[in-house]
């Protein structure tokens, strides 16, 4: 049993499953994914995040808006913790935090709109998606001033260094390995992925982005996510199966769902 922690269902390229979502799920459930996080990125997506929640079983939502679709309007708290109450299936907010990659013309709104993710998810007691960029020092600043290590969160599709991933798990933080790990310069991501303690440990496929060796230059989808783990377990020294068990268990218990 495999989980992808981090998808976006609804941007997913279909052509391979004549547009039908459903089964291009079929497809992950037969590489074993059994459960999948599927996460907005802003206020148009997000009904649409949560319809797709509500229709298939083992697949949850995530509610937000991200640091590049943040725009003149960040997330304000009573915005968000309504999202949060959409459904039940709504486990977690974000994708949120920073990225100062592509623009550095609006880091106080990112700033503003992660600030007021961290303190909705504090109220409504579910951890927050958080991505980063060549923000590492705001990040984890941001997070020790307002985060709050009990409901915590999960640094996704981490690329940053060990230094910034001890500090995000020392303040309770997972950490999440995308299929990046598995690219031939991945060199720093890799030693993250060797350091993270195994309770702390993650794995996704941010599909439809990131498709992992051997099928880069694809479109990624959740199904791919075992290529991440099988590539995983062997930089950890384990089997499969036990890198699987593992980051599910983790899965369960940062989302607070049922194992």
């Amino acid at each position: 049993m495999i989980v992808d922690s981090h998808c976006h269902l609804d941007r997913l390229k279909l052509d391979a499953y004549e547009g039908d979502l459903s089964k291009a799920i079929a497809a992950a459930r037969d590489a074993g994914v059994s459960q999948m996080l599927c996460i907005a990125i802003d206020r148009g997506n997000v009904p649409t995040v949560v319809d797709i929640a509500r229709q298939y079983e083992g697949i949850y939502a995530s509610v937000g808006i991200h640091p590049l679709d943040v725009a003149d309007s960040p997330a304000a708290i009573d915005e968000l913790l309504a999202m949060a109450q959409l459904d039940e299936k709504v486990v977690a907010l974000g994708e949120t935090g920073l990225d100062y990659y592509y623009t550095k013309d609006n880091v106080a709104l990112q700033q503003e709109s992660f600030i007021a993710h961290i303190e909705a998810a504090k109220q409504c007691r579910k951890p927050i998606i958080v991505h980063t960029r060549e923000a590492k020092t705001d990040t984890i600043e941001l997070l020790r001033a307002h985060s709050d290590p009990s409901v915590a969160g999960v640094m996704h599709c981490f690329t940053e260094d060990w230094a910034m991933a001890k500090q995000a798990i020392d303040l309770g933080f997972y950490i999440s390995i995308s299929g990046i790990v598995t690219f031939k310069n991945a060199e720093q991501v890799r030693d993250v992925a060797s350091k993270v303690p195994f309770d702390r440990l993650l794995i996704e496929t941010d599909s439809p982005y990131l498709a992992p060796v051997p099928h880069r230059g694809r479109p990624n989808e959740p199904k791919f996510v075992r290529d991440v783990a099988e590539f995983m377990a062997q930089l950890r020294g384990v089997s499969t199966e036990e890198l699987a068990a593992m980051t599910t268990a983790n899965f369960q218990r940062l989302f607070h769902l049922p194992s």
